[in-house]
């Protein structure tokens, strides 16, 4: 990335910040998953009851250093390691569609498009660099998250159940695999849609159907047909990174001055 497109990753993340209706949705989107609902799920498994021989068999799934204490704490493993991570990877895709989705129907809505495609950039540049102040943004947001995420958790289990909650491997392969994959991938459609679109809201309605597979995933977590393992997780991440770059070098076919400026 050579500096007249960090200018532009700069104006763009600039612009998101300055912006306070798209800059509360990004801080409230984010509080929602990591604190609001894992909250949520902490406080039910304690004053809840539960049915051993209805659990019984989704524990069974669990690694076996993950089953060791009480039938709370291993519900708050299952819900930690096998269910928040899917959870998890609707934050980055969330983010990017709220500023990704403007990249370039956001200048058409400014009536700055004109005046960007004037710089000395030509327009693959100029595509990429609207990419990656999405990428930076989503990243940073999707891994302060985490932490976050982490240390709330950690604190209201040590306050309710009187342990640290052990996290796996699979939050391994989920923040240095699948994170990057989806957010690249989420960020190229929606940015390449936000060329095609004549508004935000139009831009931004195409990425809701990033989610639906992910929903499915998390449906079954809760319903026990299958569990996603650190495996299955890992290589669900090296796969998809390569689609990422795929589409990333593939980006452009489609796109020109005379489709950008319709």
């Amino acid at each position: 990335m050579n500096s007249k497109q960090l200018a532009i990753v700069k104006k763009d993340i600039g612009a998101l910040a300055a912006n306070k209706r798209y800059f509360y949705m990004l801080c409230f989107l984010p509080l929602i998953f990591t604190i609001v609902f894992p909250t949520i799920f902490v406080v039910t498994f304690h004053f809840a009851p539960q049915d051993p021989k209805q659990i019984a068999p989704l524990l069974k799934l669990l690694p076996q250093t993950l089953q060791k204490g009480s039938l709370e704490t291993s519900l708050m493993s299952l819900f930690v390691n096998a269910i928040m991570p899917l959870f998890f990877l609707m934050i980055p895709i969330m983010v990017a569609s709220i500023m990704s989705a403007s990249a370039f129907v956001g200048e058409k809505e400014k009536r700055t498009l004109e005046t960007l495609f004037y710089s000395p950039l030509s327009i693959q540049e100029i595509f990429q660099a609207k990419v990656f102040a999405s990428m930076i943004s989503s990243l940073s947001l999707t891994y302060l998250s985490f932490v976050i995420m982490v240390i709330v958790l950690e604190v209201e289990s040590r306050l309710i159940y009187h342990t640290w909650i052990r996290f796996s491997w699979s939050w391994v392969a989920v923040l240095f695999l699948l994170v990057p994959a989806v957010t690249l991938i989420a960020i190229i459609l929606i940015v390449k849609g936000s060329a095609k679109s004549q508004s935000i809201e139009e831009s931004q309605q195409r990425a809701v159907f990033l989610v639906l597979p992910l929903l499915v995933f998390i449906i079954s977590q809760f319903t026990g047909l299958f569990l996603v393992t650190s495996w299955l997780l890992a290589g669900a991440g090296i796969l998809l990174l390569a689609l990422a770059f795929a589409l990333l070098r593939n980006s452009l076919r489609d796109i020109d001055y005379e489709t950008l400026l319709r």
